[in-house]
């Protein structure tokens, strides 16, 4: 499937309400975003599965691919475009199994180890995450910064998009350093009007 990294959103509900959630993501997608990506960490399977297929109608309208973070059965349950992995999560070669090929697979990657490590697998894409400290995630080792990003676009072999702490004062510098596309949440999940910070966005990174 073809997709494009550009501008990705990443959803986070806590910053607005489950209501509005496909209000923001719409705007968004108004505004320019490429991919989305439904990423809830706290709502049960029944909830995550109603927003989701909300997601999936409303972007299904703009041919937006629907990515869901870490849950293959939500992924499976709605059809989605494909799932989102993270160290932790499935490993790839059963996600790949049971969503079969024709499904987009993105892997984070937090080392350059990890960076290696993905080299030796089919996935459509890795998460570079995260290039600066951000609060929407607190797990992670280290920072890769803008060397980071140039040394991982020296050694990967897949496209790349890169999360954590991006705005639109150092979006250029990333896909300058080499990365296919930023993923945000706080920038336009925050952003009093998200078409408007989409679009701020993805003027920088054209």
């Amino acid at each position: 499937m073809n997709f494009n990294l550009q501008l990705y959103l990443v959803t986070d509900s806590s910053m607005t309400t489950v209501e509005k959630l496909p209000f923001i993501v719409e705007q968004a997608v108004l505004g320019g975003v490429t991919m989305v990506q439904l990423r809830e960490k706290h709502a049960n399977t029944k909830t995550f599965i109603n927003m989701a297929q909300q997601l999936k109608t409303m972007l299904s309208l703009y041919q937006i691919p629907l990515i869901i973070n870490d849950r293959i059965d939500i992924a499976l349950a709605i059809d989605a475009d494909g799932v989102h992995l993270g160290q932790d999560d499935m490993p790839y070669a059963i996600a790949r199994k049971l969503l079969g090929a024709h499904k987009i697979i993105g892997l984070s990657v937090e080392s350059i180890a990890q960076v290696y490590e993905a080299n030796t697998l089919d996935v459509d894409y890795i998460g570079i995450s995260p290039v600066f400290a951000t609060p929407t995630k607190t797990n992670t080792k280290i920072e890769f910064g803008i060397q980071g990003i140039q040394s991982i676009s020296k050694i990967t072999k897949h496209k790349t998009v890169a999360i954590g702490g991006i705005n639109t004062t150092n979006a250029s510098q990333i896909i300058q350093a080499g990365a296919n596309g930023i993923a945000v949440v706080s920038a336009i999940m925050k952003a009093p009007d998200p078409k408007i910070a989409a679009q701020q966005l993805k003027n920088v990174t054209s």
